[in-house]
C-alpha cells in the first residue's frame, strides 16, 4: 500500500527573524542603548552616534550572517563544554610492571 505524498503549505514571514532597519530587534535595541550611554558619558552628539552607527553596523552584519547568533551566543554559557577536538590534553597513564 503506497502512501501518498504529504504537502505542507510553509509562509516566509513565520521563518523570517523580527528586524529594524535590517537588524535584529535586540541588537538594535543594544547599540541604540550603547550609543545613548556614550552620548551621556562624553557629552558629545558625534560621539554617540558614531558609537551608535558602528554598533549597528555590527547588528546588520550578524543579522545577514547567522539571525540566531545573539541566542547561541547567550546559551552557550549555560552548557558545559562536551568535547573540543582543537583541545588535545594527553591522558595520564600510569603503567605497573609487575601487578
Amino acid at each position: 500500500m503506497p502512501t501518498e505524498r504529504r504537502i505542507n503549505a510553509t509562509h516566509k514571514a513565520i521563518n523570517k527573524p523580527l528586524t529594524i532597519l535590517g537588524a535584529e530587534r535586540k541588537l538594535f535595541f543594544v547599540a541604540l542603548i550603547m550609543g545613548a550611554a556614550a552620548f551621556n558619558l562624553f557629552g558629545s552628539l558625534f560621539g554617540g552616534m558614531l558609537l551608535f552607527g558602528c554598533l549597528f553596523l555590527l547588528a546588520q552584519w550578524a543579522t545577514r550572517t547567522d539571525p540566531q547568533i545573539l541566542r547561541i551566543l547567550l546559551n552557550s554559557g549555560k552548557f558545559r563544554r562536551e568535547y573540543d577536538p582543537a583541545k588535545f590534553f594527553e591522558p595520564s597513564l600510569r603503567v605497573i610492571e609487575h601487578a
